[in-house]
């Protein structure tokens, strides 16, 4: 005789079990979601984008400046843009072609110095050149873990530069440090300004370097 009572059992138990089952997996799915941005996070990088805000200054001595990324030991290891000005000159009248940097020796002077443009090829120097942006916006680039000549570096630490002559002799840098073994995310930025009081601060502004 069948035990009515134990069956009723067998089947509450039964479905306390699935309904406590169903929750398990909901919470353990949600959990996951929650979870895909930090895991995201936590892969490691295979590329460095750099940006930051520009707005086009006035007068002569200004709007120029390099992105670059240097080892361990300060070499260039690839130059990701530098202003048209700073490697091809302006030529007006009946002036001889001249490169930027030589006619003002304070256009963008650390870059240059680094890079040791006086040994470049006009070749090379308009391999890494663009035009200055006539007007402001974001402007944003990117490194693909690559040197100039287009194989992957070795994995170490490297360093991000930005520099830009704001006006005359005034220079600022920012730079950061990051391995190419780093997860995703930010690179923190110092800056060093040469003339504290600078009016055309404004030129560049919101740095920024992120490994993605």
């Amino acid at each position: 005789m069948l035990d009515v009572s134990k069956y009723e059992k067998t089947k509450l138990l039964l479905i306390h079990k699935t309904k406590t089952m169903k929750k398990y997996f909901i919470a353990m799915m949600a959990a996951m979601l929650l979870s895909m941005p930090a895991m995201a996070q936590g892969k490691k990088a295979k590329s460095l984008e750099v940006s930051f805000n520009y707005q086009k200054q006035p007068g002569p001595g200004s709007n120029q400046y390099a992105v670059w990324i240097e080892n361990e030991k300060g070499e260039v290891v690839k130059t990701l843009f530098v202003t048209s000005f700073t490697t091809k000159g302006r030529v007006r009248g009946n002036e001889q072609p001249m490169r930027g940097y030589v006619k003002r020796p304070n256009c963008v002077p650390t870059w240059v110095k680094t890079v040791k443009a006086n040994d470049l090829s006009d070749q090379q120097l308009d391999a890494v050149t663009g035009a200055t942006p006539q007007a402001g916006g974001r402007q944003t680039f990117t490194w693909d873990f690559t040197d100039q000549q287009g194989k992957k570096v070795k994995q170490g630490k490297y360093r991000v530069m930005v520099e830009a002559t704001l006006y005359q002799a005034s220079d600022i840098i920012y730079s950061g440090t990051f391995s190419t073994q780093d997860k995703a995310g930010n690179v923190t930025l110092t800056s060093k300004l040469t003339e504290p009081k600078e009016s055309h601060q404004d030129m560049i502004t919101d740095v920024k370097a992120v490994l993605k």
